[in-house]
């Protein structure tokens, strides 16, 4: 009788498995996915400052505050992933998982092709970063060896 696999480990005796499986970072060591998200938080802050510099309007109301509020958020994020700390991937991933959010609440009420189109764009992209961006966070904090 042929020897029967070994059964799968679950919960937290899996999660144990997949840890002492990640490398931690080099130091100096930047994953490309961080480095990809520092230079879309650092574009996102820079249209953001741009827009709100300019005074761009969106449906006639005056969204300055929100703006510069959101682009010097996407700056603290720059830094931070740029300089590869946990927090700002943190804080990245709380970003992407609320475009993600509304991109798919946004699914529902969409009336036109362009709208829909928009939405799962969004919802493509921020959820593929977002998955990307696990495995590069479980690698910050995993333990040196």
């Amino acid at each position: 009788m042929p020897d029967a696999p070994p059964p799968r480990l679950r919960g937290e005796a899996r999660n144990e498995e997949l840890r002492a499986e990640l490398e931690p970072l080099a130091p100096g060591e930047r994953p490309k996915i961080i480095a990809v998200s520092a230079a879309i938080t650092l574009v996102l802050a820079v249209v953001n400052g741009v827009l709100a510099a300019t005074g761009y309007e969106v449906d006639g109301a005056n969204t300055t505050q929100s703006a510069i509020i959101f682009a010097a958020i996407m700056l603290a994020l720059t830094v931070g992933l740029w300089q590869v700390q946990y927090w700002a991937a943190v804080g990245f991933q709380v970003v992407l998982g609320l475009t993600a959010v509304s991109a798919g609440l946004g699914l529902l009420v969409s009336s036109n092709l362009r709208a829909l189109v928009l939405c799962v764009v969004l919802l493509v992209a921020s959820g593929t970063l977002f998955w990307f961006l696990i495995r590069a966070m479980g690698r910050m904090q995993a333990p040196r060896r």
